[in-house]
């Protein structure tokens, strides 16, 4: 059984803190680590991180042509 990596950065729950020591966190898990939380959620409990929530897109999409 093969498993895609967990990507943060795509996850409602990660942010980006204040620590330069600890620069990455997770709100859903209430940790701030040095990896991805989703690497960090895995090196300690053996399984993928389950409170993965993927972003609501606040994105319009790009205008084609041009300004008159």
């Amino acid at each position: 059984m093969e498993q895609k990596r967990i990507d943060c950065l795509k996850c409602r729950h990660y942010y980006v803190t204040w620590d330069a020591k600890f620069p990455k966190g997770c709100r859903a898990f209430g940790f701030k680590t040095n990896q991805l939380p989703s690497l960090a959620v895995f090196r300690s409990s053996g399984s993928p991180c389950m409170k993965f929530e993927k972003k609501a897109s606040t994105k319009e999409p790009a205008q084609k042509g041009y300004y008159i």
